[in-house]
């Protein structure tokens, strides 16, 4: 397992959720969540995916493959109600895959050489 790349796919994911998050926390009212949370939570998840593939040079097919298991892997902590334990779930199984196998990319938009 690459723990620089756990670390930093962990890092970048979790910044991009929270910033797509309070961005449309701002701008949509709750009930708007209400209704669509089941289709905006995932699709969410996964065009964060698709920034820390691209951030971190990533294969991006491969990565969202790993952002649909976590994804699937959180839905037991978010149908019972508590969601920042499937984020918990979701970042660190996600960064988890993301580190799985050895890679010599650089990391040029993350603390790169």
């Amino acid at each position: 397992m690459n723990r620089s790349i756990l670390w930093r796919s962990a890092l970048v994911q979790l910044l991009t959720v929270a910033v797509l998050f309070a961005l449309l926390a701002l701008l949509l009212p709750h009930s708007f969540f209400e209704h669509w949370g089941w289709l905006v939570g995932p699709l969410a998840w996964l065009g964060c995916a698709t920034v820390t593939a691209w951030a971190l040079h990533l294969p991006r097919g491969d990565t969202l493959i790993g952002a649909v298991l976590s994804g699937l892997l959180s839905g037991i902590a978010v149908l019972i109600g508590i969601h920042t334990l499937g984020l918990v779930i979701a970042v660190g199984a996600f960064a988890a895959w993301c580190a799985r196998g050895p890679s010599s990319r650089p990391w040029p938009l993350i603390g790169g050489r």
